[in-house]
């Protein structure tokens, strides 16, 4: 999956975008996010990005869970990342099916006075022009880290309930497999927001790793079986 060849460089993206904020959402370049838009502010966002670049920016409130209070305007995180709207439906009941792909990571640098029912923020793109690269990026020692990857994951998705295609995580590029645990992994807010900052494919995929492995480190197969009271 790759960013469309429209954006080359950091320069062809939109200086202001419209944001959507959601606890627990991670967009990352070069993956798909799907969402199902029904408050009427976002949708009106949805309006707004079909009609110019079709960009929005993903990102977490530094709270979580503040976006839910419609009259709230809760402080962002530093960092989202730039999604653009690839896919989109309308239902009977009026809600927008959308699917954002995603194309580079911004850091805030400031934010419109607020004019439409939904925010709109200067995105600022310099620190992360690798994000519009076609190439994957190349990742140190990637047998054995895709190894420890695995070999941390498997008691994870257990543990969770999470059924999983062996075949397709075998078969899948590291990159994309990094990419696609880091947003589909159950984990907090702060945690998906520092798999989102890491600076490089081999930072993320090494947090991810420290993430399953912590969490796997806390069952209670792993802290032995229990001592009888006395």
């Amino acid at each position: 999956m790759h960013a469309p060849r429209r954006y080359r460089n950091t320069g062809d993206l939109p200086a202001v975008i419209p944001v959507f904020p959601l606890t627990g959402a991670l967009l990352l370049p070069k993956t798909r996010l799907p969402l199902n838009i029904f408050e009427p502010r976002y949708l009106a966002m949805v309006d707004a990005a079909l009609g110019s670049y079709r960009m929005i920016g993903m990102i977490q409130p530094k709270i979580p869970g503040e976006e839910e209070d419609a009259s709230k305007r809760p402080a962002l995180t530093a960092v989202g990342c730039a999604g653009r709207i690839v896919e989109y439906s309308e239902t009977d009941d009026g809600r927008y099916l959308v699917t954002l792909l995603g194309i580079a990571r911004f850091r805030v640098s400031g934010e419109r006075d607020q004019q439409t029912a939904f925010r709109e923020v200067a995105a600022d793109y310099s620190d992360f022009s690798r994000d519009l690269k076609l190439e994957p990026e190349t990742m140190a020692e990637s047998a054995l880290l895709r190894d420890k990857l695995v070999r941390a994951l498997k008691p994870y998705l257990t543990e969770h309930s999470m059924q999983t295609d062996w075949k397709s995580i075998e078969e899948a590029p590291t990159e994309t497999l990094v990419n696609a645990l880091s947003m589909i992994c159950p984990f907090d807010a702060r945690e998906k927001q520092a798999l989102l900052e890491a600076p490089s494919m081999n930072a993320r995929a090494d947090a991810l790793i420290a993430l399953l492995e912590m969490s796997n480190a806390a069952l209670p197969t792993a802290r032995g079986p229990k001592q009888p009271l006395h």
